[in-house]
């Protein structure tokens, strides 16, 4: 996956040291209600869409951002749905990084859901009772955003 030039920068002055990234996931949904999934080329495992925010960019332009590189898809972001941390992970070259995450429901407006870059294996749209292995964290989300009810989750 690339990662973005700013992350390079500052690895080059702190090398492999704690990074707090912020970060966007986008639970997506179609006009039929069926769920937007991409099976990631780091692990290969289905996730929602997710990316990290430039320096400046609001989260929901940069989500919509990172879902149409990724998948090809336009959407309108509709609710914030969660904020969490994620990590610290440790990447298999030694940088370790911890994310501050906002998770959105998002509409499908336009395009044809595909692999869009080198970040995604697959890409397609599942309905909510034949979902892929998913991490725990990823189908809660997905199950929460089905059910949105207005009320953001903020994770203890």
């Amino acid at each position: 996956m690339p990662t973005p030039e700013f992350v390079v920068e500052l690895r080059r002055k702190i090398g492999h040291d704690p990074l707090w990234l912020p970060g966007v996931g986008g639970v997506v949904f179609d006009d039929d209600g069926r769920v937007l999934l991409g099976r990631r080329a780091d692990n290969g495992r289905w996730a929602i869409i997710t990316g990290m925010v430039e320096p400046g960019e609001q989260p929901a332009v940069a989500l919509r951002r990172e879902i149409e590189e990724e998948t090809g898809v336009a959407v309108e972001v509709e609710y914030l749905l969660a904020t969490g941390v994620d990590g610290p992970i440790t990447f298999p070259n030694g940088d370790v990084c911890t994310f501050l995450t906002l998770d959105f429901r998002c509409r499908w407006v336009s395009g044809t859901a595909r692999v869009n870059d080198d970040e995604s294996l697959d890409v397609r749209w599942f309905p909510l009772d034949d979902l892929p292995p998913l991490n725990p964290r990823h189908l809660a989300l997905v199950q929460e955003a089905g059910a949105f009810d207005g009320v953001t989750r903020f994770v203890p």
